[in-house]
């Protein structure tokens, strides 16, 4: 099955309102020639992101917005907290769940990050749910087990209707910001592996159309690499997409 590739940016806590503007008008251009065969998303800090949907809408520009977290109630006394009805009111497309720096620093466990993937999704928006393994689990060659309980905990109990929508990223924690990068052949088992487990859970079909992406020190020199294998179906990307010139790059890398 032919799967659109996805290119999301995370710009993670990068960016004022005015420099986030500045960037997505500087990505007109490429998304203009490339919007048919690859769907290009920016996830700003929240700060930004009524601004830079403005910039979307006003522009034409065909790109998609996302938040980079969300909590799971709808409103109430959770100071600090972003409710998905918020994320609507400033036309947010996609919410990113489970990162690993939400994992790791705020403390955000599978229980947490399923309840978020399910609000999501009520709410009307995406979710791109996020995996990976530290450094020592690879070395533990506890990889596999490790991501298939990070998946399948991520997913339980979503409805064949949302789980047929979800956008699935696989960041192994050791390759974001560091200049190592998985190559091309680890990220692609990976990626088989978080396909089989959706299809376990909700059957080939959607296992099928589930969109896989890639996600550590991702760039324009490797890009195109990682989107040859099968399973992998775009790009998670971080410090490269703080650069039109850099990100453009990687989104033509995904044109098929």
């Amino acid at each position: 099955m032919l799967r659109k590739p996805m290119v999301a940016g995370n710009w993670k806590m990068n960016k004022t309102v005015s420099e986030g503007v500045i960037l997505v008008q500087n990505l007109e251009y490429t998304v203009e020639d490339t919007s048919s065969a690859v769907e290009t998303v920016v996830a700003p800090p929240f700060t930004a992101l009524h601004s830079v949907a403005n910039v979307i809408e006003l522009d034409k520009v065909s790109i998609k917005l996302a938040a980079q977290d969300m909590f799971w109630e709808s409103d109430g006394a959770y100071t600090g907290a972003i409710s998905a009805r918020m994320l609507q009111d400033v036309r947010v497309d996609y919410v990113i769940i489970g990162h690993s720096e939400r994992r790791e620093y705020f403390g955000d466990t599978d229980e947490i990050i399923n309840r978020k993937v399910k609000a999501v999704f009520e709410h009307g928006m995406t979710a791109i749910l996020c995996c990976g393994e530290t450094l020592e689990t690879r070395e533990a060659g506890e990889t596999v087990s490790h991501i298939r309980n990070q998946i399948a905990e991520g997913i339980q109990g979503l409805s064949t209707e949302h789980a047929s929508k979800l956008v699935i990223a696989y960041e192994p924690i050791w390759a974001i910001g560091t200049g190592r990068t998985a190559t091309p052949e680890m990220a692609e088992e990976v990626c088989h592996v978080i396909r089989e487990v959706v299809r376990e859970q909700y059957g080939s079909d959607i296992a099928e159309k589930t969109r896989v992406l890639y996600g550590g020190s991702v760039k324009p020199e490797n890009a195109a690499l990682f989107f040859a294998e099968d399973d992998i179906d775009g790009a998670l990307v971080g410090g490269a997409s703080l650069k039109a010139d850099s990100f453009g790059a990687i989104i033509k890398a995904a044109v098929k």
